[in-house]
């Protein structure tokens, strides 16, 4: 499996995470998905060390990481996971499955066969790892349907225009 390199998505959310986190105290961490460890990399600016978790599912994510000196776990989203955040973000796997992508590089951009899956079975899970008062910042794409998201009430916080789609952050609170 190929690690998911930072692009326009992991950017926009990079920016606004720290502008956020410069902005507003937050004791813990949680970075879903991974993948270089962009987002891990800003958090660690405003926060301890011991209170930043990165999680992928990528063995080669994981170990690049673990390498490096972050604290990673190797997880099927939540599956690994104890404890709650006051934050967790996910740059999801946004869009919609494309049987001509190489099977490699769908585990970082294909969110399932309509392009929501991920998103969905993530905010499913993320509820009981959340600290009360805690926020999640979801990262999706105009491509990625809406329809059953809507029920977590996303509120758009950052947008930014690329090629024929746009991204947005999302910020849920349970």
């Amino acid at each position: 499996m190929r690690i998911y390199q930072p692009a326009e998505d992991s950017f926009l959310l990079d920016e606004f995470l720290d502008k956020y986190l410069k902005n507003h105290k937050v004791e813990t961490y949680l970075d879903m998905g991974t993948g270089s460890g962009i987002l891990s990399v800003t958090a660690l600016k405003y926060l301890e060390k011991k209170n930043v978790l990165a999680v992928d599912i990528n063995p080669r994510a994981v170990k690049q990481l673990v390498d490096r000196g972050y604290y990673v776990i190797q997880s099927d989203f939540f599956e690994k996971i104890d404890g709650k955040f006051d934050l967790i973000t996910f740059n999801a796997p946004y869009l919609p499955l494309d049987k001509r992508e190489p099977l490699d590089s769908q585990v970082a951009t294909t969110g399932g066969k309509r392009g929501d899956e991920s998103s969905l079975r993530f905010l499913k899970q993320s509820r009981k790892h959340l600290n009360v008062g805690g926020k999640i910042f979801l990262l999706v794409s105009s491509l990625t349907p809406m329809d059953k998201l809507r029920k977590y009430k996303p509120k758009a916080v950052a947008k930014r225009r690329v090629f024929m789609e746009e991204l947005i952050v999302y910020e849920i609170i349970f």
